[in-house]
């Protein structure tokens, strides 16, 4: 199988059977964002204890790309410090806009680069990542 054949069936995987999926009871916050190009809509919730991401999920609706992404986007922030996650978005946002993803630490998230050949598809991968920003903002004014 080649890579590109391997990085869709990661995507599928994700959008068929997301990670972390559903409501998230006792969240610290709760954030919504919207692609309103193409009608992606997620909400993402996170708890944060000790400055650790306890636990973070997302519901809503979108492509394949929107929800594949927050999937992976969920496993990756898990059970990391609210720094951690920082830096993660900022890797895949910059992954996402042609910077050089750190060898290694992407994972499954190496998948969505060949996104980058489609710029509107871009903001589908990255409104889940937005939002977990926004999230992780509304929770440091706390």
């Amino acid at each position: 199988m080649s890579l590109e054949g391997l990085y869709r069936e990661v995507i599928l995987d994700h959008s068929s059977h997301p990670r972390n999926k559903g409501a998230l009871d006792s969240a610290d916050v709760v954030r919504e964002g919207a692609n309103p190009l193409c009608g992606d809509e997620i909400r993402v919730s996170i708890r944060v204890r000790d400055r650790i991401v306890e636990d973070v999920r997302f519901e809503g609706k979108g492509c394949s790309i929107s929800q594949a992404s927050a999937s992976m986007m969920t496993e990756r922030v898990k059970g990391k410090s609210v720094e951690e996650a920082r830096q993660a978005i900022a890797e895949f946002k910059g992954m996402m806009h042609g910077q050089e993803a750190p060898p290694d630490e992407m994972g499954d998230l190496e998948a969505l680069q060949g996104v980058r050949k489609f710029p509107v598809r871009v903001k589908c991968a990255t409104l889940s990542w937005i939002t977990l920003e926004l999230a992780l903002e509304d929770l440091s004014k706390t």
